[in-house]
């Protein structure tokens, strides 16, 4: 099946389940249209135990999609740009201490708490991973999901300073969260020189040269928008950045998806300041929200359809079961320390280490990153757990975060 009828099978889908969704459910697009096609995919699954339909017949096409190339390499650079767009600058400023800690060290700490318990808890069920394996899945399940968050946050009423720090951590740790990913990948192939100096050179490279090269794009575009004033060539400007850019940035071998969310930032803020007209910014702002609209739609309907294309087994419920809460147990500690120790120096909203545990979506880039390990048991172990993680946090974490937050405000 070529692209793009794939492409067409996936936008109608999500046009549909979003149709769906909006006249009979009424839940937050994202979640609505998932559910959706998570629910069509049990009843395809079932009807296919039962020999009513072949399912491998009707989702044949779902197994030529790359879904790490799709989402990594295709619509993370647009949606994290989108994401990064609205952002005010000075009040990330503001908390930029809290979402650095966050964003690297909790990424740190959470990678080994689940790491370390997943192996005992698989150990426990005979299921055999190896602990380099089981730190692997807790450097994909780690870092939350900017696509799901920021989708989830829209949608709440959370105050302005939580909104920014949650918003941020999510555009920034999932970048140091791959890098971690990328290591503990090398050293599980043989593939990567463990030594110190080799894992903070990829470090500089990819964290901290995505950050500079994507403030070299961001600028560079400022400055060219200034000279314009026509706002078709402004967001052909834009659309270019974020395609021509992640190119570059993968061709580079630094973080895509750091540069993305830095040249967002300076485009959402000193562009959006300095150099647009009210007209620009405003076809700006819809072209750009309605990206993001369409392309969240998409991964949705994808996230919802892959488990057509998972191994489910009893023992594998079983562990998923056992680790969700292990996860949201790592993520408590993981933001509860970095706040203990800079409660200190500053305040913090009511409940807030409640609130981010509870508000760390996981998303497509975890299930993205657990397809691109290597064939064989020890990926079909991680990808169905993570998938389980990844189902509950957007089903009931999304769904009970506004409830959570609208609480924690009386």
């Amino acid at each position: 099946m070529t692209l793009l009828n794939s492409a067409a099978i996936l936008v109608s889908l999500a046009a549909l389940f979003a149709y769906l969704n909006h006249r009979f459910i009424r839940l937050p697009t994202a979640i609505g249209i998932m559910l959706i096609a998570l629910c069509l995919s049990l009843a395809m699954l079932i009807t296919g135990k039962l020999g009513w339909i072949n399912t491998p017949q009707l989702t044949g096409w779902l197994h030529h999609i790359d879904f790490h190339t799709t989402l990594m390499h295709g619509m993370l650079s647009f949606l994290l740009f989108a994401g990064a767009l609205h952002i005010n600058l000075n009040e990330l400023s503001q908390q930029k201490w809290i979402i650095g800690f966050l964003a690297t060290v909790g990424v740190l700490i959470s990678t080994f708490i689940v790491g370390s318990v997943s192996w005992v808890v698989l150990m426990a069920l005979n299921l055999k991973l190896p602990y380099i394996y089981c730190l692997l899945f807790g450097a994909l399940i780690s870092p939350t999901d900017p696509v799901a968050v920021l989708a989830i946050l829209k949608k709440s009423a959370a105050p302005k300073s939580l909104e920014t720090k949650i918003a941020g951590e999510s555009l920034f740790n999932d970048g140091v969260g791959v890098v971690v990913f990328l290591v503990l990948l090398g050293i599980a192939t043989g593939g990567q020189d463990v030594s110190a100096i080799a894992i903070g050179k990829l470090f500089v490279q990819e964290a901290v040269g995505g950050a500079l090269f994507g403030f070299i794009l961001g600028m560079g575009v400022y400055y060219l928008l200034r000279g314009v004033d026509n706002y078709q060539v402004e967001i052909l400007l834009t659309l270019a950045l974020v395609m021509g850019g992640y190119a570059l940035a993968s061709f580079l071998h630094t973080s895509g998806v750091i540069a993305m969310v830095v040249a967002g930032l300076c485009i959402g803020n000193q562009g959006r300041i300095l150099g647009m007209s009210d007209t620009t910014r405003e076809h700006l702002d819809t072209f750009w929200e309605l990206v993001d609209e369409i392309l969240n739609a998409v991964l949705f309907v994808l996230i919802g359809l892959e488990v057509l294309v998972l191994t489910i087994r009893y023992e594998y419920i079983l562990a998923a079961l056992a680790i969700i809460p292990l996860v949201l147990f790592a993520r408590f500690v993981s933001v509860g320390l970095p706040v203990l120790f800079m409660r200190r120096y500053r305040g913090f909203s009511p409940n807030v280490v409640q609130i981010m545990t509870w508000a760390g979506l996981r998303g497509g880039i975890s299930v993205a990153l657990a397809l691109s390990l290597p064939l064989g048991d020890n990926r079909e172990i991680i990808l169905a757990i993570t998938y389980a993680v990844v189902l509950f946090s957007i089903l009931v974490q999304g769904l009970s975060i506004g409830q959570l937050v609208s609480g924690s405000r009386q």
